[in-house]
């Protein structure tokens, strides 16, 4: 009984040892297929730029180069959720296509380059180049959310809700990263001889479905939010269901 007990012991230490150890080697495990992904898709994409002499391309992959650094430097300080992990690295995907990938003739584009960037997915309405945008900076608003989140508390110490205020400042925030992207590509119209960025109103239009994501991010933050918060409260005991 006595060897018994010992080696119960043993294992209920081994057994919380591995419970203590589990999510971090699950989410060093996430993280490596996460980037494993993203590094082959970009490997592709700086060789399909090289060879087809995408000059433009080649300065976007540059600044994903300098972006996934910064977001492994924030998963460090407040690591991400395989949700937003996958979010990021899918967004990236739909850019490096979005410049590379060509399209049939019979599809309707704007402009000259027959890319996936210029495809109207229902034209007139929505192009691909404003649904990744979309799409990229909805997913820069929850990135907003979720530090904002995981650093400051309430006023009266308790987890930060996402009121319509900090929801405001979270889309706002993704926003600016929008803004920011508008400004390199500006600077791709003043360094290269030929790009795929677009006119004013492009920028216009991008800058609106940017708003359009944000928007969406935060609205489905803060109900997610409450319908986590609805069934928390009725599952509390003497709570009528």
């Amino acid at each position: 009984m006595k060897g018994e007990f010992v080696l119960g012991g043993r294992a209920k230490a081994e057994y919380g040892m591995t419970l203590i150890m589990n999510p971090l080697s699950d989410s060093r495990r996430r993280l490596r297929k996460v980037l494993v992904f993203t590094a082959a898709y970009v490997i592709a994409a700086t060789a399909g730029a090289i060879m087809a002499g995408n000059r433009e391309f080649i300065l976007y992959i540059l600044v994903m180069v300098v972006l996934v650094p910064c977001l492994l430097a924030v998963h460090r300080r407040r690591p991400l959720t395989a949700g937003l992990l996958w979010g990021f690295s899918i967004w990236g995907l739909l850019h490096m296509s979005g410049g590379l990938l060509p399209i049939p003739g019979g599809w309707f584009r704007e402009g000259s380059h027959a890319v996936l960037y210029n495809w109207w997915i229902f034209p007139g309405f929505l192009k691909y180049d404003q649904f990744v945008h979309a799409y990229g900076f909805g997913i820069t608003t929850w990135l907003c959310w979720h530090v904002l989140s995981g650093t400051v508390c309430s006023a009266d110490g308790t987890p930060l809700r996402p009121t319509p205020g900090i929801m405001v400042l979270c889309a706002a925030a993704g926003m600016g990263f929008g803004a920011l992207n508008e400004v390199i590509e500006f600077m791709a119209t003043r360094m290269l001889p030929d790009t795929n960025v677009g006119d004013y109103e492009n920028t216009g239009w991008d800058l609106v479905f940017n708003l359009l994501g944000a928007a969406m991010a935060a609205v489905i933050i803060r109900w997610r939010h409450a319908a986590r918060r609805q069934d928390a409260l009725s599952r509390r005991p003497g709570t009528a269901a």
